[in-house]
């Protein structure tokens, strides 16, 4: 059976911004007529914020905090709890006092249900200030290099750049593959997700999508632009 897999942030939606109303109607007429689900890193609430409550509901499930809780049809189903170690939480901590990136904004490090989102620039962030850490991010990479330099550190733990200005950070294998187990051999699944690179947090799941197909989107227009074809 075809199912349909879309990350959420900067896939169906603007970065950290609401969906489209004109996408919206689309999405919730294709979700009637199609298995969808949504995954990801972001929490229940921010989901909501961001798609509404008609098109969560509309969907088959949604795996928040890549695949740690899972909601359907309203209803949380399942969820792990992990709290970033002190050291890995001290260490972090040291690269947002020797960031060169001067503003911040507060919220820099997020817990969530199985993971924790850190964030240089602060998840109080106005779009404006978000622009102005994207235009830096992109000159320095200062992301793939806390990344990596992480995961050097600390091997139990993964950390992988997601959305815009965050870094999702994990146990091994509490990545966004982990809904898989949700699916079996008979279903085609067709992922749809703006960070597909290796170093991106939708990497793990496009990677063990063996039975199906990845779709590695610009943003929330080209999403809608492909499915307007499979239509």
């Amino acid at each position: 059976m075809k199912k349909y897999v879309f990350d959420v942030d900067g896939t169906l939606t603007p970065s950290r911004d609401k969906i489209d109303i004109g996408f919206e109607q689309f999405m919730l007429e294709f979700a009637n007529k199609n298995k969808v689900y949504l995954v990801t890193g972001s929490d229940y609430p921010k989901t909501i914020e961001q798609i509404g409550r008609n098109l969560a509901e509309t969907v088959v499930k949604i795996y928040n905090c890549s695949g740690c809780d899972v909601w359907e049809k309203g209803k949380n189903i399942r969820k792990k709890s992990w709290t970033l170690p002190e050291n890995a939480h001290h260490w972090l901590s040291e690269q947002l006092a020797e960031s060169k990136f001067v503003l911040r904004t507060g919220l820099h490090f997020e817990h969530r249900p199985g993971m924790c989102n850190f964030s240089i620039v602060g998840r109080n962030a106005t779009l404006g200030e978000r622009k102005l850490y994207v235009a830096w991010d992109i000159q320095q990479n200062e992301r793939d290099i806390i990344a990596h330099n992480f995961n050097k550190l600390f091997t139990d733990i993964e950390a992988r750049p997601g959305g815009e200005t965050g870094i999702d950070i994990a146990p091994k294998g509490w990545d966004k593959s982990q809904i898989l187990v949700d699916f079996d051999s008979s279903d085609e699944i067709y992922f749809f997700g703006d960070r597909m690179d290796e170093k991106g947090n939708d990497w793990p799941l496009a990677n063990a999508n063996k039975n199906g197909k990845n779709f590695h989107v610009k943003d929330w227009q080209d999403t809608w632009k492909l499915l307007e074809n499979f239509i």
